[in-house]
């Protein structure tokens, strides 16, 4: 039975990184929208999530694709001045699935937001840093730390 798991989670990340390399090459990329206005109503549970995935409109909806896509894998995620992806990954995702999983995240991050050097932070569900993919423009490379 463990052998039958083991696959499963393999093949879910295998999917989960072919997905998002393929969504992110043949979308377009994510654009900035109009900024809505707050009603003077809004909760600041509101507030905290629209600051919490991303501090851009362009990184708030990214780093709101990534949750809704990632399929239960991440947890959470936010987008710092455009460059700069931190992910919470669920208990489910594997040791052995959080480089291939951060690497995936880093090749449609620089889709959607390229010509500039990136890093992603994977992050355990008790938001402890686990990861450090940083992607150098010049190389085209990812360095993991």
């Amino acid at each position: 039975m463990s052998l039958i798991k083991k696959f499963r989670k393999i093949a879910t990340v295998l999917l989960l990184v072919l997905f998002v390399t393929t969504t992110t090459a043949c979308s377009s990329a994510v654009q900035a929208k109009q900024p809505t206005t707050m009603l003077p109503t809004a909760s600041r549970s509101a507030d905290y999530l629209q600051i919490a995935r991303g501090n851009t409109q362009a990184g708030q909806d990214f780093g709101s694709w990534v949750v809704q896509t990632a399929r239960g894998m991440v947890k959470d995620a936010y987008v710092r001045d455009n460059n700069k992806l931190g992910v919470v990954i669920s208990p489910e995702v594997r040791p052995n699935e959080v480089k291939p999983l951060a690497k995936s995240l880093a090749q449609g991050f620089r889709r959607n937001f390229p010509n500039q050097d990136l890093t992603v932070l994977m992050y355990a569900p008790d938001k402890k840093l686990i990861l450090t993919a940083k992607y150098d423009t010049q190389t085209n490379q990812i360095e993991y730390k």
